[in-house]
């Protein structure tokens, strides 16, 4: 369908011309289509344009913004667009389209439903959530953020108190927000959750205990596993599937012991339907003191065990003859039973024969350099050792393979080189679990790292510190909110198996132009790479359109 133009030649030799709404019918007779006129408007000069115009406009309203665009232009007069600026648009929309995919804006919306706002509460945790992921700044810092440098659907710009109040509110529902996230998320991907594991971290304030009122129950001393034991903190848990999803976060007082919140955690994870939740911990936890206590709470662990302890169980256990069984492409085990009755331990040996080759091979260059340096020496029997040579033998790394002969030369300890080869791509586990089986033990570890992972991402990706904040239920509330920011994180790194740390600088180049024209404003994104695009795909997601958003001119 279109307009057309007809003319006719008068007797006088004047042309007469007319427009009319016509669109083209196929002739069957003919073999070819026929202009068919719908409607008249009658002579051209005649013709009142503003019916046109309104036409057009109420024909745009069922056009896409790109669309309305073009049918706007006119041939004889394009219009003249001038550049206003530029704001991010690839990282939130990245994130707003998988935090609409897993419904956290209607589980929110549902949540949220019975109490009376006058802004957008879904809006604003989005953006604080979305500036975690993207560019982690403080609350008021966050106002320039939303109004200068990224385009945030639905949002145009924020206070810093609409976000303190948004932060209260969403401390309010977080354990049916948190169970009705989990559910939402697992169903989505499909997560395996018969068997959880958890772990705690801790996150120190940039305060020293002199500085914290005396009635202050939060922020506390306690073992730091940021090497910071001289300032307070807070303790920090999360759980995570076997695919590295954290589904559920804690928080607790500086001084929590680790071992006295399992039985916590359980009773939180009551209703779920979720299989076991098993303590995971590296090799720093692994005191018997420390595992006796776990084991008094009901919980069941996987732990680390230092392989050159020198405990006599862990030297049995590593000599215990037997084959490895393979379990995965790089990973092999086998199992060690030390003891009988109360006083037996299940040890397993994980094998990892890529590792073993990039311990070998570390190993060989760490010996190459030794000789050279033992070489430059040029020591004599019977003389006094030069600083050179104390500081070789006192090295960190290098020291274990040289010893001191009688005449006080130092030379390669070989021995020490063959001891160290029988621990290539070892590690030793332990657990109190014997439903367990080989694979979920060493797998079960192995998830620690991506444990750890969420945490070293939750502390400098996301920069969960330093914190600010003084208030307890303002401390719980910001770890919550950098839950949820790490929850979309790693479903992103899981489903492209790419880092966030490079998807977020290749997301974050692709920007929002502003335009204007004599009729209106146009706002149309970059164009996408290819990595961008594959990234959307991978998720699943739709890209951003070309022509995010036209405001005509009133």
């Amino acid at each position: 369908m279109y307009i057309r133009r007809v003319t006719r030649k008068n007797k006088n030799g004047t042309t007469t011309a007319y427009l009319q709404l016509a669109h083209n019918e196929w002739d069957p007779k003919a073999k070819y289509a026929k202009a068919k006129v719908i409607y008249s408007f009658g002579r051209e000069e005649q013709v009142d344009s503003a019916v046109l115009e309104r036409l057009a406009q109420s024909i745009s309203r069922f056009l896409s913004p790109e669309a309305a665009l073009k049918s706007k232009e006119k041939i004889s007069d394009v219009a003249e667009f001038l550049f206003q600026s530029s704001k991010s648009i690839g990282g939130i929309w990245l994130f707003d389209q998988l935090w609409k995919k897993i419904g956290m804006d209607s589980i929110l919306e549902e949540v949220f439903s019975s109490r009376q706002h006058t802004v957008d509460l879904e809006r604003l945790i989005f953006t604080m959530v979305a500036n975690r992921g993207l560019s982690p700044s403080s609350k008021l810092a966050m106002e320039e953020w939303v109004s200068e440098d990224v385009y945030i659907p639905g949002v145009k710009e924020v206070h810093s108190h609409q976000l303190y109040r948004a932060m209260d509110e969403l401390l309010a529902v977080q354990s049916e927000l948190e169970e009705r996230v989990f559910h939402s998320v697992s169903d989505l991907l499909n997560l395996e959750v018969d068997l959880l594991y958890f772990d705690t971290t801790s996150s120190y304030f940039e305060v020293a205990p002199d500085e914290v009122p005396e009635d202050e129950t939060f922020r506390k001393q306690g073992f730091s596993k940021d090497k910071r034991s001289d300032l307070v903190q807070t303790v920090i848990g999360l759980a995570v599937t076997r695919e590295g999803i954290p589904i559920r976060v804690w928080s607790w007082p500086g001084n929590t012991m680790d071992m006295t919140v399992i039985e916590e955690v359980k009773k939180d994870l009551i209703g779920w339907k979720l299989g076991r939740v098993i303590q995971v911990a590296d090799r720093g936890f692994s005191s018997e003191e420390n595992l006796r206590i776990l084991q008094r709470t009901g919980g069941h662990y996987i732990i680390g065990e230092r392989m050159r302890s020198g405990k006599k169980d862990v030297e049995e256990a590593l000599s215990k003859r037997g084959r490895f069984q393979k379990i995965r492409q790089n990973l092999q085990v086998k199992e060690a039973i030390i003891g009988n009755g109360e006083a037996r331990k299940r040890y397993v040996i994980a094998y990892n024969p890529i590792e073993a080759k990039r311990d070998q091979a570390q190993r060989e260059k760490i010996v190459e350099t030794i000789e050279m340096k033992l070489s430059d020496l040029k020591q004599l029997p019977n003389e006094a050792h030069r600083k050179e040579a104390c500081r070789l033998h006192a090295h960190g790394t290098y020291g274990k393979y040289i010893r001191q002969l009688k005449d006080g030369t130092l030379k390669l300890n070989k021995q020490a080189v063959r001891d160290a080869a029988k621990y290539d791509g070892k590690y030793l586990i332990r657990t109190s679990d014997d439903t367990l089986s080989l694979e979920d033990i060493a797998l079960g570890y192995k998830q620690l790292l991506d444990v750890e992972d969420a945490f070293r991402t939750l502390k400098s990706t996301l920069r969960l510190r330093p914190m600010y904040h003084r208030l307890e239920d303002r401390i719980r509330s910001h770890v919550l909110i950098s839950w949820l920011a790490l929850l979309l994180v790693r479903i992103i790194e899981v489903e492209t198996d790419e880092t966030w740390e490079q998807l977020r600088k290749e997301m974050n180049r692709l920007h929002l132009g502003h335009f204007s024209t004599k009729d209106g404003d146009l706002y149309q994104r970059t164009t996408l790479t290819s990595k961008q695009r594959q990234t959307f795909a991978a998720l699943g997601l739709e890209t951003p359109p070309k022509v995010v958003d036209i405001q005509p001119k009133s």
